[in-house]
């Protein structure tokens, strides 16, 4: 089995940064697609950004020029570079690794941006 686990959540002013990391363990043959998501409270899960494993990536209009989403193929791990960060972001940010076979999801961390 594939777990993923993000940390570097937290607690932030707005106009803040924050990165997320995301690493993946477990047996692993290989990883494809990785990604962010995002889930506000009362909110849908939208997508935030996604890298191919081939370095790739595709952004949410609300994120793009603010955020940057990078992987490291050797060490299985997936980033998320979060600058002029808004209240708006303000929620439980997943990540997940397209196997092929599966998707898996990390169990999320929250980033709450409040002054």
């Amino acid at each position: 089995q594939v777990q993923l686990v993000e940390t570097g959540g937290g607690l932030v002013q707005p106009g803040g940064s924050l990165r997320l990391s995301c690493s993946a363990s477990g047996t692993i043959f290989r990883i494809y697609g990785m990604g962010w998501y995002r889930q506000a409270p009362g909110k849908q899960r939208e997508l935030v950004a996604v890298v191919t494993n081939s370095g790739s990536t595709n952004y949410a209009d609300s994120v793009k020029g603010r955020f940057t989403i990078s992987r490291d193929n050797a060490k299985n791990t997936v980033y998320l570079q979060m600058n002029s960060l808004e209240p708006e972001d303000t929620a439980v940010y997943y990540c997940n690794a397209d196997l092929r076979i599966a998707v898996v999801w990390g169990r999320g961390t929250q980033v709450t941006v409040s002054s």
